[in-house]
């Protein structure tokens, strides 16, 4: 690989503006393939086959108006006043008009849907007041049919005993006869009054039993409406309403467009005097990647390339190579963006490490370059080399990221496979223009890479490599004239400040580990407590419409409004339609008896009476911890009525159901990583114990990084500097991407410190002299790539987007722990300790293991034209 990149980069150097003119071609055919391919993107997440996505599919198929996308504008007055007729009426003439917009299937007027809640509750208030005088009227006349009653059994007792008497009676039998037929004549009038009046009391018992009926179906209407009572649409005190606008595509489905449709509907013709807002089901689009903040990040790099390399053209270089890199890989990806559905969040990660991977692996390159041209090097053959070696590192660095990136696909989660997919290959890119656009600028550059005093330093020493008596003599003269600066280059191995280079004091490396390892742990505390969610409207910008419309809604209608679960009720087969109201109270009970619930009211059943769906609101918002609770609480309810099964789904339920499925998969993820870079790694360092405490110096830094961003964003901290307004879960899957982009740049620190301890000591030098030497030698390089990954990630922290805005803060923490505490403190120390064990590699291992020469020593022997640099 060493030799291939060598040729590669004194092939650039030569012909320069052949490798350039290819890369413009390239760029050009991207930029066809980005105007052609790109179609948008989303800003929703989901991952397949979660409780919450199979109760989705289930309204696709029963109850299709529900199982699409939805969304709410929020109005409110600008005085807090209620509002009046007039701006009712304005705002009901655009809730009309805008069922005509694209993807949108209705649209609530909120005060039709209202009235029609108070109406129902007047229906109920009613209909007692109509039961109640049946009622009355029924009990009426039970008490006149009693009488009627009473006076016929007084009839009939008075009847029986004339009858009796008469038959007593000494009479006539003829005599006899004829009262006793009288007799009979008036039982035949009590007997058809007593069947008349078991007519009406029939009658009666009936219309009772329709009372009762009705009483009872009224109490279960209005036990269902109390469950509701906590819903509105328009305030108590009138200044505020919610248009709830449903979709008919589900939120991954629909588009930027429909969404904007929406917004411009209702922002084009203001109603006076009240404030519109839209939830971030609506309002959250595709956010800014590249910004003042990301400007600011580049100019801080910018300045680092100039400390560093000494020149304004030099440190041009890595910021024009990261840029076209990042403009390649960030449109190359979303030119597939009418193919696959994308996250608004891809080409961000893309930029991020394109930008920041790309200066750096250009620094590298042209750092060695120019130690090598200070040393009296030929430019040509020194691009060569550069590229043959410090390139060659830089393959191997930008291989361990891509690994890890791609690496995301093992999750199976769709959106985090793609966002690793574009980040490999923003990173590949990097890696390729380094090694190739690189040198062929260094070509046409030549000498005016470096100053003028550099130049004339080069010039010296090339004359001095060509003229070895010369250089003796010039040697002497230097001795007699600054003996002390002669004398102190005999004590040791130089480096470039002149001073000697000398291992640290055992007691030192002791209690920098101890130290290095104690803030790290101290710092990873809150990781401890660390939960994870997706950003709300919460987390917005305080001046963003998303904001104004969660607290606005919360002021209005309470927390909970702004988390609303659907539940769904699978009803048994068969069930008759005069039985669905009693189903749906019984599930509403069961509902509304979970702690943490504040509202239930039954929104639709299916045409063939086998689903039912019903809204409940928590009484907090998605991502509080009793939202959570009441979640996992539902779903684990048993049947209702035996049989009744229930399923949660709505935007709160799908977060958990991602949040958790992240979490499920981030130790796999963390184990594979880890495990396959550890092999890499063996084979680089040809050692067991450097790959070994490399893997947990990146632990260590890793949750040390989880616990600040959790101290910041969840707890808090330092919230008014960062622009954290509103604390609340760590984005669900940053754990995740943290780990495959900070794993890779960790190692590429490791790498460029590492090799060259390794270097001085297999050319001789005592284990803990060429700790010393190898880390004096490489942490210029690193400590300026650091800081400018940490400017450029830093950068991405001035986002008004939260996701955004926890990425950058994330990977620059990350890397400063690892960098600087980690890869400069801890690692050199424990490398002192161990001393030569660190290098040990078991012979049957040493046998097997390729030797990939990842500094590029032996390409250094075969082309020795770098005159000792």
């Amino acid at each position: 690989m060493a030799e291939l990149l060598h040729r590669l980069g004194t092939f650039a150097a030569r012909r320069a503006w052949t490798v350039i003119v290819a890369w413009a071609v390239i760029l050009g055919i991207v930029v066809g393939g980005f105007l052609i391919g790109f179609k948008g993107l989303s800003s929703s997440f989901d991952i397949p086959g979660t409780a919450s996505g199979d109760v989705i599919s289930e309204l696709q198929g029963k109850l299709p108006d529900f199982a699409g996308a939805s969304g709410a504008v929020v109005f409110r007055t600008d005085d807090g006043s209620a509002l009046t007729d007039e701006q009712k009426t304005e705002i009901s003439a655009l809730v009309a008009s805008a069922g005509d917009l694209p993807d949108v299937a209705r649209v609530t007027d909120p005060f039709t849907a209202q009235q029609q809640l108070e109406d129902q509750r007047q229906q109920v208030v009613d209909g007692r007041q109509k039961l109640d005088e049946a009622r009355a009227q029924a009990e009426s006349g039970q008490q006149q049919l009693n009488a009627g009653k009473a006076q016929l059994e007084a009839g009939q007792q008075q009847l029986d005993q004339g009858k009796a008497r008469i038959e007593a009676a000494p009479l006539p039998s003829a005599q006899k006869q004829a009262q006793l037929s009288a007799l009979d004549a008036q039982q035949q009038q009590i007997n058809e009054q007593r069947s008349a009046l078991e007519q009406q009391q029939t009658q009666l018992t009936e219309g009772l039993a329709q009372i009762d009926a009705q009483q009872a179906q009224l109490d279960d209407g209005s036990e269902l409406l109390g469950f509701a009572d906590a819903i509105r649409l328009v305030s108590e005190d009138g200044s505020t309403a919610i248009v709830n606008v449903s979709f008919d595509k589900p939120r991954l489905e629909l588009t930027e467009a429909s969404k904007e449709a929406v917004v411009e509907h209702f922002t084009a013709d203001p109603v006076p005097g009240v404030g519109v807002a839209f939830n971030t089901e609506i309002s959250q689009g595709v956010p800014e990647i590249f910004g003042v903040g990301e400007v600011v990040g580049v100019a801080i790099a910018g300045i680092v390339l100039v400390v560093v390399l000494g020149s304004l053209l030099a440190a041009s270089f890595p910021i024009a190579t990261a840029i076209i890199g990042v403009a390649i890989g960030a449109m190359a990806t979303l030119s597939f963006s009418g193919v696959i559905q994308m996250a608004s969040v891809t080409p961000f990660l893309g930029v991020m490490l394109g930008l920041a991977v790309g200066i750096d692996y250009s620094l590298f390159i042209l750092y060695r370059h120019r130690k090598q041209l200070l040393s009296g090097a030929d430019v040509r053959e020194s691009i060569g080399l550069a590229n043959g070696t410090a390139g060659n590192a830089v393959v191997f660095a930008g291989s361990t990221v891509i690994v890890a990136l791609l690496a995301l696909n093992i999750t199976g989660i769709p959106f985090l496979c793609l966002m690793g997919t574009a980040g490999a290959v923003s990173v590949l890119v990097a890696v390729l223009i380094a090694v190739s656009l690189t040198p062929a600028l260094l070509g046409l550059a030549g000498m005016r890479i470096l100053s003028r005093k550099a130049r004339a330093r080069a010039a010296a020493a090339s004359d001095a490599a060509e003229h070895p008596r010369r250089a003796a003599r010039t040697e002497l003269v230097e001795a007699q004239e600054h003996p002390r600066r002669a004398a102190r280059a005999e004590t040791g191995p130089v480096a470039t400040t002149g001073r000697a280079v000398r291992p640290m004091s055992t007691v030192r490396a002791v209690v920098t580990m101890l130290v290095a390892t104690v803030v790290l742990l101290v710092i990873a505390i809150p990781a401890l407590s660390m939960r994870l969610g997706l950003p709300d409207g919460g987390s917005e910008a305080e001046d963003s419409t998303g904001y104004k419309a969660f607290t606005w809604s919360e002021e209005a209608f309470g927390a909970g409004s702004n988390a609303p679960l659907l539940v769904t009720a699978a009803l048994p087969t068969g069930t008759a339609e005069a039985d669905v109201q009693g189903l749906q109270l019984d599930v509403a009970r069961e509902l509304f008896s979970q702690d943490d619930v504040v509202a239930v009211a039954p929104v639709a059943v299916s045409e063939d009476r086998t689903l039912a769906a019903f809204q409940v609101i928590p009484a907090e918002g998605p991502n509080a911890v009793s939202t959570d609770r009441l979640v996992r609480d539902l779903r684990s309810l048993p049947p209702v009525d035996g049989d009744i099964e229930l399923g949660v789904a709505g935007a709160a339920a799908i977060n958990i159901d991602i949040s958790e499925g992240l979490a499920d998969v981030l130790p796999i993820y963390l184990v594979v990583v880890v495990g396959l870079s550890f092999l890499i790694m063996i084979m680089v360092f040809r050692s067991l114990l450097v790959p070994l405490i490399a893997t947990l110096g990146f632990v260590l830094s890793l949750f040390a990084t989880y616990g600040a961003v959790t101290a910041v964003f969840q707890w808090g901290w330092l919230g008014g500097l960062f622009g954290v307004h509103n604390p609340g879960p760590i984005l669900s899957f940053l754990p995740v991407i943290l780990v495959g982009i900070l794993f890779g740049l960790a190692m590429d620190y490791q790498l460029f410190l590492t090799t060259g301890m390794r270097e001085a000591w297999a050319h001789g030098a005592a284990p803990r002299l060429a700790v010393a030497q190898g880390f004096r030698a490489g942490r210029t390089v690193v400590i300026a790539a650091a800081i400018i990954m940490i400017s450029v990630f830093s950068g991405f922290i001035t986002s008004e987007a939260v996701i955004i805005k926890s990425f950058g803060l994330g990977l620059g923490l990350g890397v400063l722990f690892d960098a600087f505490i980690v890869r400069m403190l801890l690692m050199p120390a424990i490398m002192h300790v161990l001393g030569g064990a660190a290098w040990w590699l078991p012979r049957w291992l040493d046998r097997i293991v390729p030797n990939v020469d990842v500094e590029g020593a032996a390409l250094e022997r075969r082309h020795p034209g770098h005159h000792g640099a």
